[in-house]
């Protein structure tokens, strides 16, 4: 897919060395198409890590996107600098009159909270009640797929004994669904999380199905029935040495973390990781991108 994307991101210098098609406002103003306007709320701590991570995923199509950020006014990050934010990101008061034809909504390191103590909860359920006519379909990741399961169909998230981190097995349940089309019946896929979901309250919730999970991971894959909101509890978008830095942060943090689990050849921290869930990473945003926005979105949008 050609990206647009603002010529100094620095995401793009990354990108490019990795082949990735994108494209300048130059070259995409001359082709005849109605782009995709996809919004990311960016609420992870290491927003241009986060940045590139998804712009990778959001690359294998043939569909132009413009991808704009967003960033919650109600808190601002410690972790990337003020300049960064102004220069490439938006608040919501910005773009709430615009339409957008997808969203994606992040992870976010508040999992020790209960949402509504969250700072910023209140603007972010303002944003998903905003999405119900501004969006055509939202895609939400780790903590973001927690709070839209909460905020949405009332299911609220477990406090686990201990972290969950690793790369973990997971099955298809919904073979015939568009969203998983490609995707191998067994999979694997990353976490990194201190909190889970109930298989049994997802299963019992006549507004969402689940399309794929795990035995030690639990719910993975979910998609509301009306296919409005999909919900991923996993880090698909995690390069291969993020869980390994992760895991390194919280040994020095004196965490006594334990090692993530099938994700370090032999088990051992010393060996570097390979990327086991590209491929399955890949297909699910082209499919997101393809049937749930590109053919579901209008032409022009209008109320």
């Amino acid at each position: 897919m050609p990206i647009r994307i603002p010529s100094h991101l620095p995401a793009r210098d990354i990108l490019e060395k990795e082949n990735i098609f994108l494209m300048d406002d130059q070259r995409a103003v001359k082709q005849d198409i109605r782009p995709l306007n996809i919004l990311i709320l960016n609420l992870m701590p290491e927003k241009q890590r986060t940045e590139t991570q998804l712009l990778r995923l959001l690359s294998n199509s043939p569909l132009q996107v413009n991808v704009h950020f967003l960033h919650t006014e109600t808190y601002e990050s410690k972790n990337v600098s003020r300049s960064h934010l102004e220069q490439f990101y938006k608040t919501f008061s910005q773009v709430k009159t615009n339409y957008y034809d997808g969203m994606i909504i992040t992870g976010a390191p508040v999992e020790h909270l209960p949402f509504e103590e969250v700072t910023y909860w209140d603007e972010l359920t303002e944003i998903m009640d905003w999405t119900k006519d501004y969006v055509t379909s939202v895609l939400h990741i780790c903590w973001g797929a927690q709070a839209a399961l909460y905020y949405h169909y009332g299911i609220d998230k477990l406090k686990l004994p201990k972290k969950l981190s690793g790369v973990f097995k997971h099955r298809i349940h919904a073979p015939t669904v568009k969203l998983i089309r490609g995707i191998d019946d067994e999979f694997m896929a990353p976490h990194s999380r201190y909190t889970d979901v109930s298989e049994q309250e997802v299963l019992a919730c006549e507004d969402i199905t689940l399309l794929a999970s795990s035995e030690t991971a639990g719910p993975f894959l979910m998609i509301s029935n009306d296919e409005k909101n999909i919900m991923v509890t996993g880090h698909v978008e995690y390069d291969a040495e993020t869980l390994a830095e992760e895991y390194q942060r919280d040994l020095a943090k004196g965490a006594r973390p334990h090692i993530p689990i099938d994700y370090f050849p032999e088990n051992d921290p010393l060996n570097m990781p390979a990327n086991r869930w590209r491929s399955q990473a890949y297909l699910l945003f082209s499919n997101w991108l393809n049937y749930y926005v590109y053919q579901e979105t209008p032409f022009k949008w209008n109320k």
